[in-house]
């Protein structure tokens, strides 16, 4: 290892490592991060899990943080290909710290690493994320990484049929009404989980019939990019769900922690209508389990329809700010049942307060194959209000944008927010919106929800207009 000149910083962000490969990340910085791994947490002499994804560069990273986390002292176990949440399985099932690498839904020139202690309690630019990248520049610019008095050793894991198991045993689908779903994997890792949960690649086959699409694993994305936020890259399994006649279809990013829902008349189904979904199912099995206030976890920007549907059923809602390591901590402080974002993560206690785009999945199947009714009239119960979306502007003067909204706003009776940005709400609940500036982009993120369309289209012409003017 000759000293490089690689600066760490540029692809070592607030929650992840991610990077472009070749540029950014590379193989001697990801053996460098290894080692520090193992230096920083303190595991020498202990069990670290390797894995990742489907991208070409995955399979070299995996091998060169082992040899930087081997060097270290760590007894690594390869898990080979892997969805991001099946690391969080094995971190939580083994109570062992892990890495996969992935780039979720960035192109194919990019990579990246999730990392998580053991438990799979997530690990970010506070809980230790930083105190590696320094250690692994250390080493980068030392042009070495000696190698501790008893270096490690490497076995391997295969974890798909434990992980396939585990998820049917929360949620039973072998009791449902037979149900066409089409699934869009994207060329990602949805390709090698779906046939292994809700088909009978592994386990015996449930009352599904899965139309498939792009289940081939493939990192440089041949379809469409692994990016179901961007609507664009609903559209291919909006058809299919029409053309085949399917009830629901499902469509999952590039490594599998997120999925998005498609009803049978191809459109879009909102990710706070599946969390509201989700959370009454989830606050229903804690009641009868013995829970007297199950606490169901939202993020500032999910629809009003959420909180309100938690308090209905006798749950506690609990409100955060957006982003994943804000929402698992959370879910560990209150003990929460069920968390959900409006980006389409879903976080359940039994899964060791982690996101699986998969059991979310199998709840919004559960709920559908439960009853009669189609997917758009089922999930209009959870989706009385009308939503904005996210919208994003491009403004340079963060700070003086906001300032003119909330001048506007100052003399209406309003109440103002400032858990994450500043949100605006009516006092009469018919309305809200939130502002919230991206820390890595010069955007700022608008979300707003109303009672009507009619309200909704109105506060957003008018923030909208407010914020651009600059």
């Amino acid at each position: 290892m000759c000293p490089v000149t690689t600066d760490l910083s540029a692809s070592f962000k607030a929650y992840d490592v991610r990077g472009l490969v070749g540029e950014t990340i590379t193989a001697e910085s990801v053996r460098a991060v290894g080692a520090a791994f193992v230096d920083v947490l303190g595991l020498a002499g202990k069990r670290v899990l390797v894995g990742g994804d489907m991208r070409p560069s995955s399979p070299e990273f995996a091998a060169a943080f082992t040899e930087g986390a081997v060097a270290r002292g760590a007894q690594v176990t390869q898990l080979g290909l892997i969805s991001t949440d099946m690391l969080y399985f094995a971190s939580g099932q083994l109570q062992a710290p892990g890495v996969v690498f992935t780039a979720s839904h960035n192109p194919a020139e990019y990579n990246g690493m999730k990392m998580a202690k053991a438990g799979a309690v997530p690990l970010s630019a506070d809980t230790g994320l930083e105190d590696i990248r320094d250690a692994a520049q250390a080493y980068l610019e030392a042009g070495h990484i000696p190698a501790v008095e008893t270096t490690g050793s490497t076995d391997t894991s295969e974890l798909l049929a434990d992980y396939s198991e585990y998820l049917r045993s929360l949620v039973d689908l072998s009791g449902i009404r037979p149900l066409k779903v089409a699934v869009d994997a994207a060329n990602g890792m949805a390709g090698m989980t779906t046939p292994a949960v809700l088909g009978d690649a592994v386990l015996q086959a449930l009352p599904l019939e899965i139309i498939p699409l792009y289940f081939e694993l493939d990192g440089t994305f041949p379809n469409h990019p692994a990016n179901p936020l961007e609507s664009e890259n609903l559209r291919d399994l909006q058809k299919a769900v029409v053309e085949h006649g399917a009830d629901i279809g499902l469509a999952f990013d590039g490594d599998a922690d997120r999925c998005f829902v498609i009803d049978e008349r191809g459109e879009p189904v909102s990710p706070s209508a599946v969390t509201a979904l989700v959370a009454r199912r989830e606050i229903a099995r804690a009641k009868a389990a013995g829970e007297d206030t199950p606490v169901i976890i939202h993020n500032l920007i999910t629809s009003r329809a959420v909180p309100e549907l938690v308090e209905r059923e006798g749950g506690r809602a609990v409100e955060t700010r957006v982003g994943h390591s804000f929402i698992k901590a959370v879910m560990a402080q209150e003990q929460a049942v069920f968390g959900g974002e409006h980006s389409a993560h879903y976080y359940f206690r039994d899964f060791f307060n982690a996101d699986t785009g998969m059991l979310a999945a199998m709840h919004v199947l559960a709920a559908l194959g439960e009853q009669q009714l189609g997917l758009h009239e089922l999930a209009a119960e959870y989706n009385p209000y009308f939503a904005s979306g996210e919208i994003n502007s491009k403004v340079e003067d963060k700070d003086a944008a906001v300032a003119r909204v909330l001048e506007a706003f100052a003399d209406r009776d309003v109440t103002i927010g400032r858990m994450d940005g500043v949100t605006v709400s009516a006092a009469d609940g018919s309305w809200w919106f939130n502002l919230r500036p991206s820390n890595t982009e010069p955007f700022l993120r608008f979300n707003g929800e109303a009672h009507t369309q009619e309200q909704m289209a109105a506060m957003r012409d008018e923030v909208l207009t407010l914020v651009r003017q600059g």
